[in-house]
């Protein structure tokens, strides 16, 4: 697995990077929980424009509410 330079990029940036190498996915929920960021649409931005390719997967949920929610997953691409 060829690993990308992330100079440039910052520490959210980075930590969302490393959670995607280690977990496969990342959502708007586990970045909140997980790593404490509230933007995560930015920091795939972010990484998006570095170069990665990041794929964006739409899934359905319910809140506590029982009310039906659409949320976006995000999974990195890694080239061989």
């Amino acid at each position: 697995m060829k690993t990308k330079e992330i100079k440039g990029i910052n520490t959210q940036t980075q930590m969302v990077l490393k959670y995607m190498r280690q977990r496969g996915s990342i959502t708007s929920a586990e970045a909140f929980r997980d790593l404490s960021i509230t933007r995560l649409s930015g920091r795939i931005f972010d990484l998006r424009r570095a170069g990665y390719i990041i794929k964006s997967t739409m899934e359905e949920g319910r809140n506590k509410f029982g009310e039906r929610t659409r949320y976006a997953r995000y999974s990195l691409i890694e080239e061989d």
